[in-house]
């Protein structure tokens, strides 16, 4: 016979009758009315067959039946206590293992001291991390927190923001040098556009007009790749420009080796979250997720628009 939830409810409660030796105090104990308890014990007795309880204005005697049913309860409950027991001293000393995904690039630059302070701080603990750029099923994956970097879309999973990032649009002195400054997103057309391969529309790179309208312009390049770390070094190394979130170029940016072009023009931020499967997490998970907002509150990866391109900025050249 399997044991549904309703079951094990009626259980509980004919044990409770049993212990306090009255149906009054177990409906108050129980915050139900007394005349549902009673139903409830009969709709048990029903049941299994054969009575439980002998009844009478003065007390409650069990059956020998009865007598034999409340000792399996009592097992059942006292193993329930014991499981409720195990997970709660658990949770409190955060022991177990948490298996969390991020994009790779951020995972190395800024996830991977994270989590060795937040394990540093709860020894018991173990992180499976896995690096990975491409989209992945928080449930399917069997994750307890998956970081995103981007827009959401709506889902029945539950995201808490971390901290605001922005997309940006960089080069190389060299290649700015070399090939010019796009003042407009119009003069894109005369550069050398490195695609990101996973997103749905590389081929085209999206700004804000001048009159703060949605501007889509198509772009070409010859590099396309999965790696947001292999178009940083692109990008560093003269090939090209590249739409790059600032948490990768930030330091690119303030030590020279990248300027960032087109600054204003971009559209909305994007978030950074941690997706978790539900609200009602163990409490190693809850720790993680409250370490990793802490930790990223500030955004460290902000970029300085200061150090956008400022010298004196001429029109694009053409390739041709």
């Amino acid at each position: 016979m399997s044991f549904d939830l309703d079951r094990l409810s009626s259980l509980a409660l004919f044990a409770r009758v049993v212990q306090l030796r009255s149906f009054t105090a177990a409906a108050e104990q129980s915050g139900i009315a007394k005349s549902a308890v009673s139903a409830r014990i009969s709709e048990l007795e029903r049941r299994l067959g054969v009575q439980l309880l002998r009844r009478s204005t003065r007390k409650l005697a069990l059956t020998d039946e009865g007598v034999r049913f409340y000792e399996h309860c009592a097992r059942v409950l006292e193993s329930a206590d014991a499981a409720e027991a195990s997970v709660a001293a658990a949770s409190a000393d955060l022991r177990g293992t948490l298996r969390v995904s991020a994009p790779i690039a951020f995972a190395q630059m800024h996830l991977a001291g994270v989590l060795s302070d937040f394990l540093a701080r709860h020894p018991e603990l173990e992180i499976e991390l896995s690096a990975d750029d491409r989209f992945v099923d928080v449930v399917e994956g069997g994750f307890d927190v998956v970081v995103r970097i981007g827009r959401l879309e709506p889902s029945g999973l539950v995201a808490r923001r971390l901290a605001s990032d922005r997309l940006v649009v960089c080069g190389s002195p060299a290649y700015l040098a070399r090939v010019g400054t796009p003042e407009s997103p119009a003069d894109l057309v005369h550069h050398n556009c490195l695609h990101y391969a996973l997103v749905s529309q590389r081929g085209e790179w999206r700004f804000r007009g001048d009159d703060g309208s949605a501007l889509t312009i198509p772009v070409r390049g010859n590099l396309t790749t999965t790696s947001g770390s292999v178009l940083r070094e692109a990008a560093i190394a003269g090939l090209g420009l590249a739409v790059l979130p600032s948490f990768m170029v930030a330091r690119d940016v303030a030590e020279g080796r990248l300027e960032l072009v087109l600054e204003g023009r971009r559209r909305a931020e994007i978030g950074v979250f941690a997706i978790t499967a539900g609200r009602q997490l163990p409490a190693r998970t809850r720790a993680l997720v409250e370490h990793l907002a802490r930790a990223f509150a500030d955004a460290p990866w902000a970029v300085d628009r200061g150090r956008a391109r400022a010298r004196g900025v001429g029109k694009t050249r053409s390739h041709g």
